[in-house]
């Protein structure tokens, strides 16, 4: 048997650090769209202008620079404009590292792979933890080649790594690339231009706590009325004072408006952004801001009356109800989902089923144990070579989204969720707990032996069921076997405490005579036990005489 890995230990998951909620824009006039877009076009054409500057500065940008890329648009648009564009541009250049580093990180774990595999002879076979040589000498004189391919690519991408040198798309590179594949896409060019430029156009702004309303540059009342500050070269399209246009539509934000109401009130920050949906024909504006972190309750708290052990799969969450000391209780329960159709569709089906999850806690009472899923190494081509079936599953799995998705809503509902190591839970859960809980009436799928298995990690419970010590001692099983006193039908499936006794120990002594006439505690040697002639007493032992009886009765 390999090594195992070691386990992280189980944590709570701290809440979420901001919310953010949205409102259409409705009853906008022509006028109001056509002074958006001239500003989002505007402002578009600077903040692409100082991603440029801020690429090209690479890692010897300081903080020196930025002040000069700040003054430079400043003269085009204003202070804040100019604040907000360069956050922006500086985040999109962050995310573009992370995203280099990740294909860095892929590209040397596929090298690794077919390194190993074309160390090995032809069509030997691999383990569960290594695979093997590849099936035929085709396949190995093919995969000779791609090595050379991905390690010239790795180079490349090492070589941009040190230089701090990355590739960003204002607007997306998909959206870039399906200009390419209109045909494929079902878009005329004109319905793939107006989406290129919506994506481009830069319309938001972040809060300031202390001014009014919490932000100067696009201000919303308690009332609902939206306004922006103008640029400079196009002040001259305000209606209201000091180069302000203000917009026909109201917004009222259906979800947290009572906690928006009492942040603009109080002035406090709150960013917005307003963008347009070309496939509706609608504006939005977003509004979001940052809370403080929710102080998570300690482990123990959130295991105190057991919790809920969810299993992830691409089409549904396996959950599982546990009681404190690890016993599942009930019937397993699946929420399932469909990630087939477009973004919109999928983020519906996942949060549904997240919230009929959450829901089912909630009426319980319990905490939620979930994995710490990530399969940033996972998706590899190298790793699992022709199973594309596989790998497409994994791809398929919303991590992150869903990931983010439950803590935001567990945290308004006010659910704990503790996250486990993933490691070996699906493979253990099948081999120890399946068949055990698997009836003439419930049959156990591997995903519902998955959420066992999470749930008692989660606990601090061992996953796998340990061998008694002896045949006839049945350590922690209360239900009997269904035929005799030995354990050749298989494990019992019920869970007794840690310090229940066994059915071999000896009974608990109870004070008092063993008759029903007379109850515990009571009765002529209630106190003096060792006048019972029982085993192991000195009444046994002790030396006795027959008193003499008259023979003359």
């Amino acid at each position: 048997m390999g090594v195992l890995r070691e386990m992280a230990v189980p944590f709570v998951v701290v809440g979420p650090s901001g919310v953010a909620v949205r409102d259409r824009l409705k009853h906008l006039t022509v006028e109001d769209e056509k002074v958006l877009r001239l500003v989002g076009d505007h402002l578009g054409t600077l903040a692409s202008r100082d991603l440029k500057a801020r690429c090209a500065a690479g890692l010897d940008h300081d903080t020196e620079q930025w002040a000069q890329r700040k003054r430079a648009l400043t003269e085009e648009c204003s202070s804040r404009w100019a604040g907000s564009i360069t956050k922006a541009t500086h985040d999109q250049w962050a995310l573009a590292r992370r995203g280099q580093l990740a294909h860095i990180q892929g590209l040397e774990a596929g090298v690794r792979t077919i390194a190993h595999r074309l160390s090995l002879a032809v069509g030997e076979k691999g383990g569960k933890r290594a695979p093997g040589g590849y099936a035929s000498r085709w396949e190995w004189h093919a995969k000779s080649r791609r090595l050379y391919v991905l390690a010239d690519r790795l180079e490349a991408a090492r070589a941009d790594w040190d230089a701090g040198r990355v590739g960003v798309v204002r607007g997306g590179e998909r959206l870039l690339n399906t200009r390419h594949h209109l045909e494929q896409a079902q878009l005329s060019e004109e319905q793939w231009r107006a989406r290129w430029q919506a994506g481009r156009r830069f319309l938001q702004a972040d809060g300031e706590s202390g001014k009014r309303f919490g932000n100067e540059t696009i201000r919303v009342t308690p009332e609902g009325e939206v306004s922006l500050k103008l640029p400079a070269p196009l002040a001259h399209l305000a209606n209201a004072p000091h180069g302000r246009y203000v917009l026909t539509a109201r917004v009222a934000f259906a979800h947290r408006g009572e906690q928006w109401r009492d942040r603009v009130t109080a002035n406090r920050a709150v960013a917005y952004r307003i963008h347009e949906d070309t496939a509706r024909g609608r504006w939005y504006l977003t509004a979001s801001w940052t809370i403080p972190p929710v102080k998570t309750v300690p482990l123990a708290t959130a295991r105190a009356n057991g919790l809920v052990g969810v299993d992830t799969n691409a089409d549904h969450l396996a959950a599982w109800r546990l009681d404190a000391h690890g016993n599942p209780v009930g019937e397993p329960v699946r929420f399932g989902y469909d990630l087939s159709g477009t973004a919109a569709h999928r983020d519906a089906q996942v949060r549904h089923a997240l919230i009929r999850l959450l829901h089912w806690a909630k009426r319980h009472s319990l905490a939620i144990a979930i994995e710490d899923l990530d399969f940033t190494a996972e998706k590899t081509r190298e790793k699992h070579g022709r199973r594309k079936k596989f790998r497409k599953l994994i791809s398929g799995i919303p991590v992150s989204r869903l990931r983010a998705r439950l803590v935001s809503m567990a945290s308004e509902l006010g659910i704990t969720i503790v996250a486990v190591d993933p490691a070996y839970t699906s493979r253990w859960g099948a081999q120890h707990w399946q068949k055990p809980l698997t009836s003439t009436h419930r049959t156990t799928t591997r995903h519902d032996a998955a959420a066992v298995a999470i749930g008692r990690r989660a606990l601090g419970h061992p996953i796998r069921l340990g061998v008694p010590p002896r045949p006839l001692r049945h350590w922690g099983r209360t239900a009997p076997p269904p035929h005799d006193r030995s354990d050749r039908v298989g494990h019992r499936t019920v869970q007794a405490r840690p310090g229940t006794p066994g059915c071999e120990e000896l009974r608990p002594r109870i004070p008092g005579p063993r008759t029903r006439s007379v109850r515990a505690g009571c009765g002529a040697n209630a106190e003096y036990q060792d006048a019972q002639h029982r085993g192991g007493h000195p009444a046994e032992h002790e030396s006795w005489h027959q008193d003499s009886l008259p023979l003359s009765l």
